[in-house]
């Protein structure tokens, strides 16, 4: 068996972000997304670049079935994943009654469903070899509802609160668990969220990746990416839902 390390979303500015940093490290790296040309010319730049080997995996991680087929098929060519990236991630910005209800069960597939369906898969060979890592992406929408969001900021409630028990349950057997919190950042999100002037104070991926691993080696649960985005998140839990709701609401559509 092979050590891997599985990166969902790979296609996106965050996924080839991590993608990068594990590969230096000279990790084997299995890469999902949904198109074929932007997983193949990824690897192809990480295996001239950094010599390591990497499988990728097109497939539309809200399916089930096709989430199983990618276990099965990394388990067929004898990948042990030994460090699990959740990055894959997507949201709507527009009022609940006015999102397509397939696009908002689409969110909660990918977001809270493959994450989990994925972390039950990998943690056993993680948990008898004690050693391993998952990096869940939740974001600073955990943090309180987001109206103009709803579905989105709720799923990402849900990665940061698995991540924190999930951490707990395993800290202890050598497993290492960390929900990354970033704030707005310079990917693809919001362009395919459908407002790509929303939220126009970003941070880049590289500084998202270099406070992941930070925490990591700190061993932290949870990590918010950048102070500004950290302060902003612990003020939204002091604060009454009567003032966040419209405050987040606002900073929405900044």
């Amino acid at each position: 068996m092979t050590d891997t390390t599985l990166i969902t979303g790979a296609t996106g500015g965050l996924g080839q972000a991590f993608a990068r940093r594990e590969a230096s490290l000279g990790h084997r790296l299995a890469l999902t997304g949904r198109r074929t040309d932007v997983l193949d010319q990824l690897a192809g730049e990480l295996r001239r670049r950094y010599g390591v080997e990497v499988d990728t995996f097109a497939l539309d991680l809200a399916d089930h079935d096709a989430r199983q087929h990618l276990i099965d098929r990394l388990a067929e060519r004898e990948l042990t994943v030994r460090t699990l990236i959740n990055n894959a991630g997507f949201a709507s910005i527009a009022d609940t009654r006015d999102t397509d209800a397939d696009r908002l069960l689409g969110q909660v597939e990918v977001n809270c469903a493959a994450l989990t369906h994925l972390t039950r898969a990998v943690l056993p060979a993680m948990l008898d070899a004690r050693r391993g890592t998952i990096i869940n992406i939740a974001s600073t929408a955990a943090f309180q509802p987001i109206p103009g969001m709803a579905v989105y900021a709720a799923t990402k409630s849900f990665v940061l609160s698995l991540s924190q028990a999930l951490w707990d349950e395993v800290r202890r057997d050598g497993v290492r668990v960390l929900a990354v919190c970033p704030g707005p950042t310079e990917t693809g999100f919001f362009e395919a969220a459908g407002a790509s002037t929303a939220m126009s104070s970003r941070r880049t991926p590289d500084d998202v990746v270099a406070s992941a691993y930070r925490a990591l080696d700190q061993g932290r649960p949870v990590v918010i990416d950048g102070r500004l985005n950290a302060a902003m998140a612990r003020l939204a839990r002091l604060t009454p839902l009567r003032v966040v709701l419209p405050l987040a609401k606002a900073v929405l559509r900044h």
